[in-house]
C-alpha cells in the first residue's frame, strides 16, 4: 500500500493501536547534507589523500561504493588463501582492507560538522520533533548510521532516551567510608535493559576495548569529535561495521556483544517499523533477515513485527520496493519520504 504523507502513516498506526519504531539509513543524514555525508563525498575526500594504495583500489574497481569495495577485497582475499598464493600477496590486500577501512573512518570524521553547535537551532528542533514522536510513545530507534548527527539531536535537545551506557562506582567501600567516589568511563550494558537506542552498525563514539564496551564523550579536555581524534590518532579504532555484503556484516555484528544485542533487539521489535533513508539495498539482507525474525512468520500474537513503511523519494524507489517484497514476511508499504520535516528548510 502507497501512503502519500508520514503523518498519514503515522495515524493509520494509531488508529490500530500499533506500536511505531524507526530505522534511520544513511539517508537521515544525506538530508541534513548531501555535500558531505553521501559516497561521493567520502570518496572524493579519499582521493584527495593521493594516497597510492587508495589510489590503486579506486582506480582498479572503478566504483565509489565503499561497501562493495570492501566486499571484493575480501572475496579476493578468500580466494588468494584458497590457492595458496603467495604470503606477501595476501597480507597486501588485507593491509589495503584495512587502510580503506581507516581511510573511510577519517573521511566520516573530517567531514563532520566540527561540534554540536554547527547543527542551527532550526534544523535541531525539527529533527528532534520527528524523532520524539517514536522515542515519547515508548517506540525504539534503530541506526545504521555511523556518524554523530542523531547522538548530537538528542544531546542538544535535552531527550530522554537510554543507549544502555552508564558509570560504575569503582570504589564503593572507600567512598562509603568519606572518600571522594572514582567512576568508571561510560560502558554498556548497566542500563541494557532499558535501551531505546540502537546502533546496528556501531558509531563513531563507541570503542571496544576487549573486555568492555565504551563510549567517548565530551568532558573539559575538547569537544567529542576531538576525544575521538585523540583515540583514532592512538590507534584506537570505533565499533564500525565496514564487511561487504549481508552475510559478511552479519559475522561482523556477531563478534562483538553490542552489535549483537542490538541486533537480537531489532531481530525481536513488536509493531510496525517505520524507515527513513534506508533503501534496503543488495547489501542489507542481514536487516532484512532481522525483520523476518521480529515478524515470526505464521504467528498472531505479539511481540511480532505487524508490517513495514518504508520512506521513498520516487517513482524509482517505489518501483524498487516492490520488487523486493517477497524477501519480507510482514506487510510492506511505501510513503513519500520528502513529507518528513527532518531538518528543517535552511
Amino acid at each position: 500500500m502507497r501512503y502519500e504523507t508520514f503523518d498519514q502513516v503515522m495515524a493509520s498506526l494509531h488508529k490500530k493501536k500499533r506500536q511505531a519504531n524507526l530505522l534511520l539509513g544513511n539517508g537521515f543524514s544525506m538530508a541534513y547534507d548531501p555535500e558531505i555525508f553521501s559516497y561521493n563525498a567520502l570518496y572524493d575526500f579519499i582521493s584527495s589523500l593521493n594516497d597510492e594504495v587508495m589510489v590503486k583500489i579506486m582506480s582498479s574497481m572503478k566504483t565509489k561504493n565503499f561497501e562493495l569495495m570492501m566486499s571484493q577485497l575480501e572475496t579476493f582475499s578468500a580466494l588468494l588463501k584458497a590457492f595458496d598464493a603467495e604470503i606477501a600477496l595476501q597480507d597486501a590486500i588485507l593491509g589495503a582492507n584495512k587502510k580503506l577501512k581507516k581511510s573511510l573512518l577519517d573521511a566520516i570524521e573530517a567531514l563532520h560538522p566540527e561540534h554540536v553547535f554547527k547543527i542551527s537551532e532550526a534544523s535541531a528542533a525539527a529533527c528532534a520533533k520527528f524523532l520524539t514522536r517514536f522515542l515519547d510513545a515508548n517506540g525504539q530507534i534503530y541506526t545504521t548510521n555511523y556518524d554523530l548527527l542523531l547522538y548530537w539531536v538528542l544531546m542538544r535537545q535535552d531527550i530522554k532516551t537510554v543507549d544502555g551506557f552508564g558509570r560504575e562506582l569503582l570504589n564503593p567501600i572507600e567512598a562509603g567510608q568519606g572518600e571522594q567516589e572514582e567512576w568508571s568511563d561510560l560502558i554498556w550494558g548497566i542500563n541494557k535493559s532499558k535501551q531505546n537506542i540502537f546502533h546496528l552498525h556501531g558509531s563513531l563514539p563507541l570503542f571496544d576495548t576487549g573486555t568492555q564496551i565504551i563510549k567517548e564523550q565530551y568532558n573539559e579536555n575538547g569537544y567529542l569529535l576531538e576525544n575521538i581524534s585523540a583515540r583514532l590518532n592512538a590507534d584506537e579504532y570505533p565499533i564500525f561495521v565496514t564487511a561487504g555484503n549481508g552475510d559478511d556484516k552479519l559475522s561482523q555484528i556477531k563478534h562483538n556483544p553490542y552489535l549483537s544485542d542490538c541486533y537480537d533487539n531489532l531481530s525481536m521489535v513488536d509493531g510496525s517499523v517505520i524507515t527513513f533513508g534506508f533503501g534496503f539495498g543488495e547489501y542489507d539482507d542481514h536487516i532484512i533477515a532481522a525483520l523476518n525474525k521480529a515478524a515470526k512468520f505464521g504467528t498472531k500474537t505479539p511481540p511480532k513485527l505487524w508490517s513495514i513503511y518504508i520512506g521513498t523519494y520516487s517513482d524509482q524507489d517505489v518501483d524498487y520496493i516492490e520488487s523486493i517484497t517477497h524477501k519480507f514476511h510482514c506487510k510492506v508499504n511505501t510513503f513519500d519520504a520528502k513529507t518528513v520535516n527532518l531538518w528543517e528548510k535552511r
